[in-house]
């Protein structure tokens, strides 16, 4: 772990210990004994269900790599994307952010394919993951859907300019990616000029970037595929709200009321939360889902607690030991990888 990351995390747990401490002193009266017993009258069944919808995920998550590798690849196949995947997944789940970039190297390393090819995919299923779940957000505000009967009247009002603003965030990206898509090198060959002046070669590194997603945008080829993955990710997203639902119906009569729609916004709220986590811990996102549960839905203080956790478990571990298993197997360490790949990105 080299300084850069040992600052961050230190960081991290300095902001989730302070969130943690706030969270915990509005709770004066938390009862132990009733968030153990939340744990023990789940339903087994609800919580299988939900397992297998998040592993189906990762499934289609490799459908559309597979999709995006056809340009270059076309003889790619499940078996080359889906163990990389779940490996990826994996090593984010233990190792945090040094992780993440895991599942692109593996794939470059097995189809023969350069690691900064691989990242320009990994960037642009980015924006697809955003799109796809923005469409979902706002079809779920502005169509007559549960949301409409949220115990406080005023969250609903603010939902609805929180979906104006994600309309126009996800415009503006879209906008953004048809400019790069056009004008891709002579926008990196501008910012690399107009910040070269700059420490650390920032310059250098935004234009990198920006040339890693004009060639990941190659990747969409033709109006078929860009309709396939387009599909693949809402489908993907609302799998996950499957999932959450699951999940929150195992605590069977006090979250029973929990639709596809409201899921959506624990969903986005651990979206959030994960952008401050700790490795193999986690943090953020239990804390953003606990707060959503308690002043969006007016769940209890231990039920919020429960079933934050639980969601995390879920969506966010649950892979963790067949991505052992299979790192195992293929005889690697998820460590060394992480490390390779961080190497792989300082080098490109």
């Amino acid at each position: 772990m080299n300084k850069k990351q040992i600052a961050i995390y230190g960081l991290a747990l300095a902001v989730l210990a302070v969130l943690v401490y706030l969270q915990f002193r509005t709770w004066k009266n938390f009862d132990w004994a009733t968030f153990w017993d939340q744990g023990r009258h789940l339903s087994l069944l609800h919580i299988l269900r939900a397992v297998g919808l998040i592993y189906s995920t990762y499934i289609l998550r490799a459908v559309r790599w597979k999709i995006f590798l056809r340009p270059v690849r076309p003889q790619a196949s499940l078996a080359g994307t889906i163990p990389p995947t779940v490996i990826g997944f994996t090593g984010l789940a233990l190792l945090g952010r040094a992780g993440e970039l895991i599942r692109p190297y593996l794939i470059a390393r097995r189809e023969g394919l350069s690691f900064s090819s691989q990242m320009a995919v990994w960037a642009v299923e980015r924006i697809f993951d955003v799109g796809a779940f923005t469409v979902l957000l706002v079809l779920a505000i502005f169509l007559p859907t549960t949301l409409r009967s949220l115990p406080n009247p005023d969250i609903y009002h603010r939902l609805r300019l929180g979906g104006f603003l994600l309309v126009a965030v996800v415009g503006g990206l879209s906008l953004g990616a048809l400019l790069v898509a056009r004008y891709g090198e002579a926008l990196a060959s501008w910012v690399e000029a107009r910040f070269a002046h700059l420490a650390a070669n920032l310059g250098a590194r935004i234009a990198q970037r920006v040339r890693e997603f004009h060639h990941g945008l190659d990747t969409i080829h033709d109006p078929l595929s860009f309709l396939e993955i387009s599909l693949l990710s809402v489908a993907m997203w609302w799998t996950v709200a499957l999932c959450y639902r699951e999940v929150t119906h195992a605590y069977g009569a006090p979250l029973e009321h929990m639709t596809v729609a409201k899921v959506l916004l624990l969903m986005g709220s651990s979206m959030l939360g994960s952008l401050i986590q700790l490795p193999g811990v986690g943090g953020g996102s239990q804390l953003a889902t606990i707060s959503a549960l308690q002043h969006i839905f007016n769940t209890s203080h231990e039920l919020s607690a429960s079933c934050g956790i639980l969601l995390w478990l879920v969506t966010f571990v649950s892979i963790v030991p067949l991505g052992l298993v299979l790192a195992h197997y293929e005889r690697i360490s998820l460590r060394k990888l992480s490390e390779e790949s961080q190497q792989e990105e300082a080098g490109a």
